[in-house]
């Protein structure tokens, strides 16, 4: 049924006479003499009450029509090219290439000159009109809008008698999902119309949706891109991409700044033009696998020295060819760093934590302070509990390096076989049982930082010249290393030992400890300034008692009178004991010479009603041992028999009660032939 003969056009007018304008029944199935495509349009058109005799359109208000115009604004600047040339392609003036949204809205138009402008006006064809069969009937827009398929309405196929003098070829145009987004359409007069007119619709149709994904897929992939780039700049370690000739094709400015190049001579750049390939102890670029943080020592192009830990990813194609390779670096200095903090190694306490009134403690304080501002190393000297390792903390937190790890080692509990791994690491495969990786020391894990030496003085003689080397290098060498690494740390050392008998006994290199005593500080035992000791206890006191949550109530007199009398052959740190065991006894945060133990008691020449000292005149035996308990009945006897009465024949509770061993108070029990049995009753 060819549409644009004038025999089909007159059968289709005396139809369009018949049951348009006269209004007669239309039967379901269309008559012969019209296609079943505009009968079913024409069904359609009638049902929506749309007016045969004239165009009672719906257009857009001002306002409506800018929000349509808006939104559909990518669309309109891809199909504004192709309506411009179907135009020219159309070759009359009498032609118009319409756009209308997914709603039939009319967002651009181009010609209407000559004859066709005048029936256009007629139409009321202009921006902002609906061309939808709703309100314009059947029509090449309406058609191609109901049915989704391509058209072409010729004559006295449309509904409404204004549009019977043009013809209108109109093809959708889809988008995500097939959806239909818009009509392209071209209206011209009959005579001017071919069958080609259509294809040329479709074709531009086609060009649009096609260009809309490829602008689509352009706009994702430069999103992508933009998140890409933003996400490699947020990312703390390097970046770097590189295709199979080794041309880095992406990276980020923390590789420029981890590789110590600009990050314009790394962009686009041969990755063997930035790194020094020969100096590199890994192939990076003959790499066939992913490797996960392989410590990588490598020269860049100005010849800096590079110690880099790299996870390595190969990218290949569908044939399983190698495309590209991605590498991910961190310095390893700043995994060390990471790995200390995550270890706690950190110092917490300041000068301020340090209490003591006497001028002695005053000049440490001063000699401290002057301390953290050099990079000298320190030697501690001190009796076991003095507070070495405060000091150490205190000194490193008011330093430069305050930031940095601050690592203590125990040198005289390190394995003998183990101190040089223990210190300076070892490469994989350096002895059986070693980490497949390697492992860094403590020194490389303290760069930047503290390495804390305590009890110095134990360290194995043979392992004391290779620190030495260290520090006069200020170079560690991994045990099966190759290189060796510089290290910036700075060392503090400390001991209980004579070490000039050590020398003497040549159990310690005198040229370490000149090496070691550069400032040297010497802490005084407890008994040497007693007078902060009430300082001491009430602040022993008051962070028990603040970490369990209970109120400090101090120190009776006679407690701290019995504590000022004793010798602390353990110095503070045995008196933060004591004040924490008295505590668990103590009810209510208050200490009595009661939860000090017959130990202190009688050490310090004192009684109390929780001890077992025999004689109140009994006194600290030289050297701190400990007074003999009598062998009659007495004070020792009345004690015992109050604790196990008070706590109904326990043992075990009378024990932590007097702050007496349960073997020793069993012992004393036997001695006075106690009969626990008999405190049950009670």
């Amino acid at each position: 049924m060819t549409a644009h003969t004038d025999g089909y056009q007159r059968g289709v007018a005396a139809l369009w006479r018949r049951y348009v304008e006269n209004g007669e029944e239309m039967p379901e199935a269309p008559p012969d003499g019209i296609r079943p495509a505009i009968y079913s349009s024409w069904r359609r058109s009638r049902a929506n009450g749309v007016s045969p005799l004239e165009v009672k359109d719906r257009a857009l208000e001002s306002g409506e029509l800018a929000a349509a115009i808006a939104m559909n604004a990518p669309l309109i600047s891809v199909a504004r090219s192709y309506i411009q040339n179907l135009y020219r392609f159309m070759g009359t003036s009498d032609f118009i290439i319409a756009l209308t949204d997914s709603r039939g809205y009319v967002i651009e138009l181009v010609g209407g000159g000559g004859l066709i402008g005048e029936r256009a006006h007629r139409s009321a064809l202009a921006i902002g009109c609906n061309r939808s069969e709703r309100h314009a009937g059947t029509c090449g827009i309406g058609v191609a809008l109901a049915t989704g398929e391509p058209v072409q309405v010729w004559g006295f196929e449309h509904y409404i008698r204004p549009h019977h003098d043009y013809v209108c070829s109109a093809a959708p145009i889809r988008g995500k999902g097939g959806a239909i987004m818009a009509i392209m359409a071209a209206i011209g007069p009959g005579e001017d119309s071919t069958r080609h007119t259509l294809a040329m619709v479709c074709a531009a149709a086609d060009g649009i949706e096609k260009e809309m994904e490829m602008r689509e897929a352009y706009e994702k992939m430069f999103i992508i891109n933009n998140q890409m780039g933003k996400a490699l700049e947020a990312i703390s370690s390097g970046i770097v991409m590189f295709d199979s000739l080794g041309i880095i094709t992406q990276c980020n400015r923390g590789a420029a700044r981890m590789l110590r190049l600009p990050y314009d001579e790394i962009a686009g750049s041969n990755i063997a033009n930035v790194l020094d390939m020969g100096t590199c102890s890994a192939d990076l670029l003959s790499m066939q696998g992913s490797v996960s943080n392989l410590e990588v020592s490598v020269a860049n192009a100005a010849g800096a020295r590079l110690s880099l830990s790299v996870s390595a990813s190969i990218i290949r194609n569908e044939g399983g060819e190698k495309k590209s390779t991605v590498l991910v670096m961190d310095e390893q200095r700043r995994l060390n760093k990471m790995a200390t903090r995550i270890s706690g190694f950190i110092a917490r306490y300041t000068f301020s934590d340090i209490i003591g009134g006497s001028s002695e403690f005053d000049e440490i304080r001063a000699m401290g302070a002057m301390a953290a501002q050099s990079g000298s190393n320190v030697l501690i000297l001190g009796e076991s509990g003095t507070g070495k390792d405060l000091l150490a903390q205190a000194i490193h937190n008011a330093s430069a390096r305050a930031s940095a790890p601050f690592i203590a080692i125990n040198c005289g509990s390190l394995p003998k076989g183990l101190v040089e791994s223990e210190l300076f690491g070892y490469e994989r495969g350096a002895f059986t049982g070693a980490h497949k990786d390697g492992w860094p020391g403590k020194f490389e894990l303290a760069e930047g930082g503290t390495v804390f030496l305590d009890e110095i003085g134990d360290m194995p003689i043979e392992m004391q010249a290779s620190l030495l080397r260290v520090i006069q290098t200020r170079e560690i060498m991994r045990i099966g290393g190759k290189a060796s690494k510089p290290v910036d740390v700075r060392i503090i050392a400390a001991t209980n030992r004579n070490l000039a008998a050590l020398i003497d006994e040549n159990r310690f290199r005198r040229d370490l400890y000149y090496r070691l005593n550069v400032l040297t500080f010497s802490l005084p035992p407890l008994r040497r300034h007693m007078s902060d000791l009430p300082a001491l206890a009430r602040h022993f006191i008051s962070e028990r008692c603040a970490r369990a949550g209970m109120e400090a109530r101090g120190i009776s007199p006679g407690a701290l009178d019995c504590m000022m009398r004793y010798a602390w052959p353990g110095n503070i740190r045995e008196l933060e004991n004591v004040i924490e065991r008295a505590l668990s006894l103590a009810s209510e945060g208050f200490i009595t010479e009661r939860e000090l133990g017959h130990e202190m008691l009688g050490r310090a020449g004192g009684v109390a009603g929780g001890g077992l000292a025999d004689s109140p005149r009994s006194s600290a035996r030289p050297g701190g041992a400990r007074a003999p308990m009598g062998a009659g009945r007495g004070g020792a006897y009345d004690t015992i028999v109050a604790a196990l009465k008070n706590e109904r024949g326990n043992v075990t509770r009378a024990s932590l009660r007097l702050g007496t061993p349960r073997r020793t108070l069993y012992r004393h029990i036997k001695k006075y032939g106690i009969e626990v049995g008999d405190f049950r009753l009670w």
